[in-house]
């Protein structure tokens, strides 16, 4: 050896000839000493330091980091001393080992050696996963195999490499062995370090060391075993993060682990009115973790089918003021609402509203937070008029939000005008910022809310409500935040819905128009569109016609029926009926050859949508009103097609053939029954009765 140069790899000193590390043997023997102490009772480690802070708070998985210090040592551990038995009970273990002794020598005596003498780790990494499956094969993994304190100190000494993949495998084994208390927390530590550097994904993907660490949360004792949980929690959460280990951890129960500690945490709360130390650390690790499965469909259906959504809600109210808690509860039951499935089931909960407003009106300066649990309420109620209903009838429910938006529309304003006073030139299209984004998600609230028939009147005439939205629109354009600026103009659509007496959409109507048109104008078809629809209510007023035409934007409306786009077209085509109302303002449908755009729109989208047909044969009805002749009113040629698609679309056998899904062939069924049939029929008599198929002779020649 002297002659050979030596190379330092994780404090071990290596011969270089080879690439790999080597280890110094280790005799065998029946007692240790190097730092291992025997004592009476249970196996312990040494005194173990304060938890790190990423265990004691992570609400938020973070970066997984190498490892900051170096694994436990050997001197950490100890076996226990075997304890005095009877002379029956004696017997009965001389015939156990007895039993075993011949497995012993033959089998697993040999890799012992092997570890004893062997310097190339590959090859000791390889001895370890020998040993495993023969003591699997032995069937003596568990605490009541006799001589695993032998195997515990071999296990142990090797430990000391520092080597990450063989501290794996002998995790593994030692796991298996079922340490417990201090040797077992120690053991957790020590695969935590592990797990924190991303690259060692690989080795527990190897080793199958997962099924060991959920059967440990499984199968010991929580408040026991509090800080080994907490460090076995810690690689679970930091394993979840890796897409490729979900299925498996799934599968391997993972999921009711984990609901099942919540419970027991929860339970324990409840009783007692505080959480013991450690537990609410290992709270935070449990529903990080958690959030990171239920991106699995497999977790979600286990979360359903465990009724697990009023668990989660119990524990966010015992835990209202842990803003680590309730962020991740909070991320969870985002992701969860984003499935239709699992928003209906949250849904039902009646108790979630209120515990919502509880946790905005706590946590209302915490933006993280408070953007999570807005996002959460707009998946509950965006489809389902209940969860509608039971958020407004909660005390508070409006006033919460509206005091939402005032405080986050300052914080904007005041970002907004800070830009200004730069003055720098316009920037390019950036991200919504924190206080945008709250206000999306607000807007998206209320937007939703004002659909059911008994709310959205209220709001329509509540003061606060409509001026905080106009201001929004006052200040921000599609530039600065294109979302913001679309979902405040669908909110402000959804309330102009309400032909009420004190709506304050309709006082300010005028108004209205007038920040409608710079969405109009914009290159933005959906901003195009949101303001379109907001005309579509607003032009029943005989007001905001006069308005529309005065500023030409029924030009605008006509150009927009060649956009080839089915929802642009339905609301264009709404705002032109309400102008045909109007005697006056039917010669509009004139310019721009509107009767033709019209009539490619009952032909290119009829069979597809009969409401926009409907609306198409109401308009066309309003303005032939007066008709003598259909050729004079409308044109030979687009008489003549639409004496031929009228004709083919009431034949309900032509017209409902399109579909082969019968649900939606009933859903065709029912609007052309009810909505096009009777305004088409009716047109197409009128044109026939003004309509001559005569051709005029030609002039004779002479």
């Amino acid at each position: 050896m002297m002659g050979e140069s030596l190379v330092k790899i994780n404090g071990i000193y290596l011969t270089e000839p080879n690439a790999i590390d080597h280890l110094k043997g280790h005799p065998l023997q029946q007692t240790y000493g190097g730092g291992f102490r025997e004592i009476k009772g249970q196996e312990v480690f040494q005194e173990t330091p304060p938890l790190p802070s990423h265990l004691r708070r992570v609400g938020d998985p973070g970066k997984r980091r190498t490892r900051a210090s170096s694994c436990p040592s050997s001197s950490d551990l100890s076996r226990p001393e075997p304890k005095a038995v009877s002379k029956s009970n004696l017997k009965e273990k001389d015939a156990e080992i007895e039993v075993d002794e011949v497995f012993w020598n033959t089998r697993i005596v040999p890799i012992l050696h092997e570890l004893e003498k062997e310097e190339n780790i590959g090859t000791v990494c390889a001895a370890c996963t020998q040993l495993y499956h023969v003591l699997e094969e032995g069937n003596l993994l568990g605490n009541k195999f006799k001589r695993r304190g032998i195997l515990l100190k071999t296990l142990y000494k090797l430990v000391d490499v520092g080597s990450d993949s063989l501290s794996l495998k002998l995790a593994k084994l030692i796991l298996a062995l079922k340490v417990s208390r201090k040797n077992l927390l120690n053991i957790c530590k020590l695969i935590f370090k592990i797990s924190r550097n991303e690259k060692n994904d690989s080795l527990f993907q190897n080793d199958n060391i997962l099924e060991l660490l959920l059967e440990v949360l499984r199968s010991e004792d929580l408040r026991t075993n509090t800080e080994a949980f907490l460090y076995c929690m810690g690689t679970i959460k930091f394993l979840s993060g890796n897409p490729r280990f979900l299925n498996e951890m799934i599968s391997k129960g993972a999921v009711e682990i984990l609901l099942n500690l919540i419970k027991q945490i929860k339970d324990h709360t409840g009783q007692h009115g505080t959480c013991p130390p450690n537990l609410d650390h290992l709270l935070v690790q449990i529903t990080a973790t958690l959030r990171n499965l239920v991106d699995s469909s497999l977790a979600r259906n286990k979360i359903l089918n465990a009724c697990a959504l009023p668990l989660l809600c119990t524990v966010l109210g015992q835990y209202i003021g842990d803003k680590d808690i309730c962020t991740n509860i909070a991320r969870i039951f985002s992701k969860l609402t984003s499935y239709r499935d699992c928003c209906a089931a949250l849904a039902s909960y009646s108790r979630c509203y209120a515990l919502f407003l509880t946790l905005l009106d706590t946590h209302q300066k915490k933006q993280d937070l408070v953007i999570r649990i807005v996002f959460i309420l707009g998946n509950l109620t965006a489809k389902n008029n209940q969860a509608r209903e039971h958020f407004f009838k909660e005390k508070g429910s409006i006033q919460t939000l509206l005091s939402l938006f005032q405080m986050f529309y300052q914080s904007d304003l005041q970002s907004q005008r800070l830009g200004c006073a730069g003055g720098g030139q316009r920037t390019p299209p950036r991200p919504p910022s924190e206080a945008e984004d709250v206000l999306i998600k607000l807007t998206r609230v209320l937007a939703n809310i004002a659909i059911h028939p008994h709310i959205g009147p209220g709001l329509a005439a509540n003061q606060q409500v409509v001026e905080l939205l106009l201001s929004m629109l006052e200040y921000k354009s599609l530039d600065d935040c294109e979302e913001l600026v679309i979902n405040t103009t669908a909110t402000i659509n959804n309330l102009s819905f309400y032909q009420v007496k004190n709506s304050i959409i309709h006082d300010k109507k005028l108004h209205i128009a007038e920040l409608l048109l710079k969405l109009l104008v914009s290159n933005n078809m959906d901003g195009i569109l949101e303001a379109v629809r907001v005309f579509g209510n607003l032009s029943q007023d005989h007001d905001i016609c006069n308005f529309i035409v005065q500023n030409n934007i029924h030009k605008f409306l006509i150009a927009l029926l060649d956009a080839k786009h089915q929802d642009i077209c339905f609301c264009a085509c709404g705002v032109l009926l309400n102008l045909t109302v109007d005697k006056d303002k039917r010669i509009i449908l004139k310019e721009g050859g509107g009767i033709k755009k019209l009539v490619d729109c009952l032909r290119d989208f009829g069979p597809n949508d009969w409401q926009l047909a409907c609306l198409v044969c109401k308009t066309l009805w309003n303005f032939s009103e007066n008709i003598t002749n259909a050729s004079s009113c409308f044109g030979d040629e687009d008489t003549n097609t639409l004496l031929a698609l009228l004709s083919s679309f009431l034949d309900e056998e032509l017209a409902l053939d399109g579909s082969s899904d019968q649900d939606l062939k009933n859903y065709h069924k029912i609007h052309w029954e009810t909505e096009f049939k009777p305004v088409a029929k009716q047109l197409l008599n009128r044109i026939q009765s003004h309509h001559t198929f005569l051709e005029p002779l030609p002039i004779p020649s002479f």
